[in-house]
């Protein structure tokens, strides 16, 4: 494989050079060039045509999301997002991902200059992966209409609570594939428990951010928390999520453990926990993601009667996760991400029949 040639953009002299000299230690990884704002940067994309950015977000002169903004309309290219662990840096880590970024990376709060190397190996990771990934235009998920009404915890919906579940896990590129899936459910969708591999302190904003653009209420999973029809639950960074059935009821678990296929939380370990727990009465999705975390787990699904769907490679950021889980037979169909809600809530509303029963697969 061919050099991978990066720009580092920030304007911490600091932060440049403790960039360079993380991204410079991998053998795989040029850095061509770095630049204090995004005026310099264009003048040396231009001139150095390197593979991926890094790039920050508050800059002098112009500020990191309007540049990534404009270069995504004239020039796409894989960025990685590095970001500050704040309220306001979660929301722009977040704006900078539907703008286009590939993935983000987390500034160190204090020490920066010793902490820097506690990233080393999630940095090189995601750059090496942006080198290889799909760069297209995002869309934006529009905010819910006014006249939208959001369900409520009746009676009616804690009496069906043990009716299907659906269960998805994705990782980079996630965060979009994610929100496209559930800004597409009704209000009286089956009930979604999700795992995505996100930082601790993103995932409470993720979930606010996605409970305003979808018809479906969207929370941050807490431990004992009701798996209920038209809500979704999304697991908290660096806490692995279970479902598991108490009498006629399903809630999850959340819990701390060993790094399980990598990650906490772990795909794998939502899935597993689905088949042990839910059977025919679950539905998996894996979307895309880097590495092979969930493939396992889908087939356990998948062998226990649950319906099971694998994102397909063309639209993928990155056809790391599902490719796994095709591989190995863990999924019943393959299908491009405008066609997944709409299948999982078919297989969602389906009465349980012969869960292994094979449809036609589309890819």
């Amino acid at each position: 494989m061919a050099t991978i040639k990066v720009l580092v953009i920030d304007d911490s002299a600091l932060m440049r050079q403790l960039l360079t000299e993380i991204l410079s230690s991998d053998p795989g990884i040029e850095v061509v060039g770095s630049a204090a704002d995004p005026y310099v940067a264009r003048d040396k994309i231009m001139k150095l045509n390197p593979d991926v950015l890094t790039l920050d977000v508050e800059m002098p002169r112009m500020d990191g999301l309007t540049f990534l903004e404009k270069l995504m309309v004239s020039r796409p290219m894989p960025v990685v997002m590095v970001s500050s662990l704040t309220e306001r840096g979660c929301e722009t880590t977040f704006r900078a991902l539907e703008l286009g970024a590939f993935d983000f990376v987390t500034k160190p709060k204090i020490d920066v200059a010793n902490s820097m190397q506690d990233i080393h190996e999630e940095l090189t990771r995601k750059v090496k992966a942006a080198a290889q990934a799909k760069v297209r235009p995002r869309t934006r998920v529009e905010s819910v209409r006014p006249d939208v009404q959001k369900p409520a915890i009746t009676s009616e919906a804690l009496i069906t609570s043990t009716h299907k579940v659906i269960a998805i896990g994705t990782s980079t590129g996630g965060t979009e594939a994610l929100a496209e899936v559930l800004s597409q459910f009704p209000p009286d969708a089956p009930g979604v428990i999700a795992v995505i591999h996100m930082p601790p302190g993103y995932t409470k904003s993720y979930a606010v951010r996605l409970d305003r653009s979808c018809q479906i209420r969207v929370k941050e999973a807490e431990d004992g928390d009701r798996i209920l029809p038209g809500h979704a639950l999304i697991a908290q960074g660096d806490r692995h999520l279970e479902a598991f059935r108490s009498g006629a009821t399903y809630s999850v678990r959340v819990r701390n453990g060993e790094k399980v296929s990598g990650f906490r939380p772990s795909v794998d370990v939502l899935f597993q926990s689905c088949a042990k727990y839910l059977g025919t009465n679950g539905v998996g999705a894996i979307l895309t993601g880097m590495g092979r975390d969930g493939a396992e787990g889908l087939l356990a699904m998948r062998n226990s009667g649950a319906h099971t769907i694998a994102q397909d490679e063309a639209s993928c950021v990155v056809y790391g996760m599902p490719r796994e889980a095709v591989a190995m037979n863990a999924a019943v169909s393959v299908w491009p991400l405008d066609r997944i809600a709409s299948q999982l809530l078919i297989a969602g509303r389906a009465k349980n029949v012969q869960g292994r029963t094979s449809l036609a697969a589309t890819t």
